[in-house]
């Protein structure tokens, strides 16, 4: 017995130093991450919510002024709304149209034809291009006279709007860029998505005699909605976020119609060099994106369906 003791402890003993051994490797393979995390992330962060309540215009001192800068915000910066009211009308639109178009040519490409993986390569390649590239290609496609999209509406008899200098259109011609150029990660998310669903599914449903609306409705959106919610999420967090088109194609203009959350902080921030009232507003956008993602993640409950949950209640 003595001896068994004596061979489990030593076992234990070199257990242990393999498990100190490997924690040691793993903290020094993490290190340089943790590094970047604190030095580049967490310590702007922190340092940006003690800017917040300071006037500081960068060649200044930062002064102590509390509250001040997000008094201002909501009483006396009417830009402030508008760039509101325009990113959250930019984000209703652009995030259903590009979840929805992304989903249908996931399913299209989700078939065995001939040259399907040039057609995924196709519709992947505008999401990788740069966005100043994209903005500038846009600007040329959107110009009333000479731009390819009024040209081909010319052609069907429909005269094209001044896309870039009418306030009505500003808008949706973003919108418009942002369908084509932002349904390449997404797509390649959700056809991830799809080519998990299991074919036993569609087999039984076939014999029972279901058509393909049924299978959509009870097979392929139920047991996507996990994946579709996670592409929601990222979609909307994005889309608040959006600068580079605005700044390029009309640096928030005509009238302000495309004037941004982002791009008011950019120009606080750097054209006018109020540093702290810039960060005030980043911090109420942080917490705009927090607040819509908790309520997401709540009503997430009512219609994302996962089949671990299920397997467990039984």
């Amino acid at each position: 017995m003595a001896a068994i003791s004596n061979e489990t402890r030593q076992r234990t003993g070199k257990t242990s130093v393999l498990a100190r051994r490997e924690a040691i490797e793993m903290y020094i393979c993490l290190a340089p991450w943790l590094i970047g995390v604190v030095v580049f992330t967490l310590g702007p962060m922190l340092a940006s919510v003690v800017l917040s309540f300071m006037d500081w215009k960068l060649l200044k001192p930062p002064v102590w002024v509390g509250l001040d800068n997000f008094v201002s915000i909501f009483t006396s910066d009417p830009l402030f709304t508008k760039a509101l009211v325009n990113t959250a009308y930019y984000t209703g639109f652009s995030v259903p149209l590009q979840l929805i178009t992304a989903f249908l040519v996931a399913m299209l490409l989700n078939t065995r034809v001939r040259g399907l993986a040039i057609y995924r390569t196709i519709f992947y390649i505008p999401s990788v291009f740069s966005g100043v590239a994209v903005a500038i290609m846009w600007i040329w496609i959107l110009h009333p006279n000479a731009g390819l999209l009024n040209q081909g509406l010319g052609i069907l008899g429909i005269q094209g709007p001044n896309w870039l200098g009418n306030p009505q259109w500003a808008m949706p011609a973003m919108i418009i860029m942002s369908l084509w150029g932002g349904i390449g990660s997404p797509m390649v998310i959700l056809l991830a998505g799809l080519q998990g669903v299991p074919q036993h599914l569609y087999e039984a449903a076939e014999v029972d005699g279901a058509n393909g609306w049924h299978k959509l409705r009870h097979i392929t959106l139920p047991m996507m909605s996990p994946v579709i919610f996670f592409s929601l999420v990222v979609g909307i967090v994005g889309s608040f976020q959006v600068f580079g088109a605005s700044y390029i194609l009309t640096g928030g203009g005509p009238n302000y119609a495309t004037y941004t959350m982002v791009l008011k902080i950019y120009q606080n921030g750097f054209t006018q060099f109020r540093m702290g009232y810039a960060t005030a507003q980043a911090w109420i956008l942080f917490l705009i994106l927090v607040t819509f993602t908790y309520l997401q993640f709540r009503l997430s409950r009512r219609w994302v369906y996962y089949e671990t949950e299920t397997v467990g209640k039984r």
